[in-house]
């Protein structure tokens, strides 16, 4: 074990609520029901809850290590569709997923900002934490996000944003409320609206356009883990009001292969910067599948 690995042991049972979830003991009873629940949950929808596993004091750490950081939060406000483009294809008509753009105005803290001895890097580089994300999502092994701007973020929405319906480029994200709004930042979902064989433009179109046939709205609480399956379930936070509070949420990347680097163009997006490691990984990637994006 490093002196890193040590370090981030030492934080983890001040962060999360080993009693309720024993993550450092896998053999007992309460850890394998709470495997089990997260597993039927992304059987049915896509979507697991991991309610109050961190704990109410480790909460409001992670709050002041956002609002520390804030400053270096990139906003940006954009008209995107589902996909994250911005320009119009001509290809498609007017009223098609591919040419409907909505605001996504919001903030992300980056993944350099964040210190080794902060505890929400402890949190995303815990091993107990990552070895039991893995069971829940029945995968042989994670690997934290190689990627040094995304890997782990913050995601911030000040009074008047919101995080417009999109799909994630990754098969699942992880993530934890650390501070909700007064009032809207909902999030909500549609699952498996999309697959590798089925774009979905018609149930995606009607969504786009309002309706609400298959939306689901989670009732999330500060402390509170989320495991979504995005890439096919189409999502978003919605309007934050002008008179609320800001919605703070930590959101900790993993893939199922080490070294993974994000896209360039989303990238640029999120954070307003890209690194020479996006680049290079752009020039030597391979797509996982021909969805849109």
């Amino acid at each position: 074990m490093t002196d890193d690995d040590a370090l981030i042991d030492a934080l983890i049972d001040a962060l999360i609520d080993l009693e309720r979830y024993p993550l450092d003991q896998p053999d007992t009873a309460a850890y394998r029901a709470a495997v089990a629940a997260a597993r039927d949950e992304l059987q049915d929808d896509g979507c697991a809850i991991i309610r109050d596993l961190v704990r109410p004091e480790a909460v409001e750490k992670l709050n002041a290590e956002i609002k520390d950081r804030k400053p270096t939060t990139h906003f940006s406000t954009q008209l995107i569709n589902p996909y994250f483009h911005t320009v119009r294809d001509d290809a498609f008509p007017d009223r098609h997923p591919i040419n409907t753009f909505i605001e996504r105005s919001s903030g992300f803290i980056p993944g350099d900002s964040w210190r080794l001895d902060d505890a929400m890097t402890s949190l995303f580089r815990s091993p107990e934490l990552t070895s039991f994300l893995e069971q829940c999502l029945g995968v042989p092994k994670l690997h934290c996000y190689a990627d040094p701007l995304a890997g782990l973020t913050a995601n911030v929405l000040d009074p008047g944003q919101q995080f417009t319906w999109h799909f994630d480029t990754n098969e699942f994200a992880v993530t934890i409320l650390v501070d909700e709004a007064d009032d809207g930042g909902l999030f909500e979902y549609v699952p498996a609206i999309r697959s590798t064989t089925d774009e979905g433009f018609d149930a995606i179109q009607a969504v786009l356009e309002g309706g609400r046939e298959g939306v689901r709205t989670l009732d999330l609480r500060p402390g509170d883990l989320q495991i979504f399956r995005g890439r096919h379930s189409l999502h978003r936070v919605t309007r934050v009001p002008a008179a609320s509070s800001a919605r703070h949420a930590a959101i900790f990347a993993y893939t199922l292969e080490p070294g993974v680097i994000g896209r360039v163009e989303r990238t640029r997006q999120l954070f307003g910067r890209v690194l020479p490691e996006h680049v290079h990984a752009e020039e030597e990637r391979v797509r996982s599948d021909a969805l849109v994006d």
